[in-house]
This record gives C-alpha cells, structure tokens and sequence, in this order.
C-alpha cells in the first residue's frame, strides 16, 4: 500500500437540476425499468459486468460512524475564502463556473489481477480529477487542496474508521483522503474488467472531497444534525450523495473523449449507478443514496452538462431526491 499527500461557460443547454417530465419518461422510462432489473438481478446472482456485490448503497457509502452520519469527521473544514452557511449549498460560486474544462485523460491499460495496476490506474484518473477540479475551483475564485488518496492493499486503519470494510472506497473528510482497496474493490465490483466503473467511484468519492472544499459538506452536517427525526437526517444525506453522483458524471463526461468513454462505456456506468443505489425495499429510514432511477439520473445530468452548477440538488424537486 502507498499513501500519497494531497498535492469557460457552458453551452446554450439548460444545466439546471434535473426535472420530471413526459419528454424524459418518453425517451427513458421503459430503458429504465429494464436496466434497474436486469441490473438487480444480475447482482442478486452474483453475477454482472458491474456493480458490488451486495446491490445498494451500504456498499459504497463513504462512511457510518453513526447511523446515517456519513463521512464521520468534519474536522477537516472546508478551503480558506469557502463559502459558509446557506450560501454554499444553494449558490455556491463553483456553480457558476460552467462546464468543467476537457483536459486530456487517457486512462491506462487495467488488469485486476494486478494490484499495482489497479493502484496505477486509480492513480492515473486521480491526477485527472485533481487537475480538473483545481482548475474549476481557480474559476470559482477558491482555493483548492486535492485529497490525500490511500489506495490499500492490506489492513489499514484511517481517522474515520479501519478498512479494509464493507465498502471498497470512501472519503473521510477528517484526513481530507480517498480510500480505495485494489483487490477490495475489484472483488466487491464482481471483478468488473470494465474501467470505468473504477474510475466511477473514485470520481464519486473524489465528489465527496470536493463539496467538503467548497464548504457544502460543514453546512449540510450543521442542519442535518438538526433533523430529529432518521427519516428526515436520511432525505439530506440523499442529497449529498445524489450530489456526488452528478459531479462524478460531469467528471467523467469532460474526459469522455481521451479517456475514451464512448456508449457502451456510459451505459456501464449507468448501470452500476443503478447497482449501487438504495434497494428497492428500503425503508425510509435506510434510503440514503437515492432509488435506482435516480441515481442513474444524476450521473447521466453530470455526464450531460458537465458542470458543478448542473449538480445543485440542494434546490433541485423533491421527486428527483427520492
């Protein structure tokens, strides 16, 4: 295991939050209901290109240190100059900062039986995500502090809790860090030969990292710890990861032409954003990553618009929340 430091606008498209509406339903609605069972099945059966191997989101949450209470430590804080309060959820200046810019991502050759190639290829697409994300937070007029990125291959112990763990990655905000496990994750995602679905979460959590530097993360855990009751705490946290979603997709469709992504490559993605959703038969309690259709909503809105102000779930309908 290696431990390693952190070191334009859009097009004429609306990037607003996403909407219900005929039009979408026309063209997505039996896709959707096809592709969530297919995806469920496949993992129920243990089976699959993608996907962990318990379908939901407890698979891939970033931390529960408490019930419901993600990403354990705040302690962390966000960047110096972030914007605080109500501000950084509604109208933060990185989302006026339009679509990310395409800087070049080749990603390298996986074999996932090789954990120095699994650590090379994370490493690879985390340069990405570093460059990516400094350059829009420069936009924004914020300073930025990439995460520290622990990509383990035995046992290890992180301020928020010991891995390996249920999940193959998380972000733990106290350590400001990504955790990923090279042969963990690659188990966990039923030994997917498909990249992207690597590149997919550590995006998400790279996502996690990046609401905590530009102040969200303080202000949601402020008004979250609020709620009394679970099933309200349960509607933010959704939000929050809903969030992670669509910046992973915006992400990963900025460097969708020299990674290269193409339509197979986005329909893994989709599918695996259906996998690790919140199981069909949660309660409202447990409902903390959103259902399967919404999952795959975000990250194909990121993927889209490809832009942090397209990824506002904070004031986005209560239907796409769910």
């Amino acid at each position: 295991m290696r431990v390693y430091g952190g070191a334009g606008d859009g097009g004429a498209r609306s990037a607003d939050p996403p909407a219900r509406g005929i039009a979408f339903y026309a063209a997505v609605g039996a896709a959707v209901l096809a592709l969530v069972v297919l995806v469920w099945h496949s993992t129920a059966a243990g089976g699959g290109p993608a996907g962990p191997h318990s379908a939901g989101a407890a698979s891939t949450a970033p931390l529960e240190p408490a019930p419901g209470d993600e990403h354990r430590s705040v302690t962390g804080g966000p960047s110096p100059g972030a914007p605080t309060g109500e501000t950084a959820l509604l109208h933060n200046p990185l989302y006026s900062t339009g679509r990310l810019a395409p800087l070049p991502c080749p990603a390298p050759e996986l074999d996932i039986d090789s954990s120095e190639s699994v650590e090379d290829f994370l490493n690879t697409v985390a340069d990405c995500l570093d460059d990516t994300w400094a350059t829009q937070f420069a936009k924004a007029g914020l300073v930025f502090e990439p995460p520290g990125r622990v990509f383990w291959d035995e046992p290890g112990v992180s301020p928020c809790r010991e891995y390996p763990s249920t999940a193959g990655g998380f972000y733990c905000r106290s350590s400001k860090s990504v955790y990923i496990g090279t042969a963990d994750v690659v188990e966990k995602w039923n030994r997917s030969t498909d990249s992207v679905v690597y590149a997919s979460l550590l995006a998400h959590e790279y996502g996690h990292h990046v609401q905590g530097e530009s102040g969200l993360l303080e202000y949601y855990h402020e008004r979250r710890r609020l709620e009394p009751e679970t099933a309200q705490r349960s509607a933010w946290t959704r939000k929050s990861e809903l969030q992670a979603n669509c910046l992973a997709g915006a992400f990963l469709g900025a460097v969708s032409v020299t990674y290269p992504i193409g339509g197979a490559e986005r329909e893994v993605i989709i599918e695996d954003a259906a996998a690790t959703a919140d199981r069909a038969d949660s309660t409202e309690e447990e409902r903390t990553h959103g259902s399967a259709d919404n999952s795959m909503l975000w990250i194909e809105h990121g993927m889209e618009h490809q832009s942090p102000g397209a990824c506002n779930t904070w004031s986005a309908d209560e239907d796409v929340l769910q």
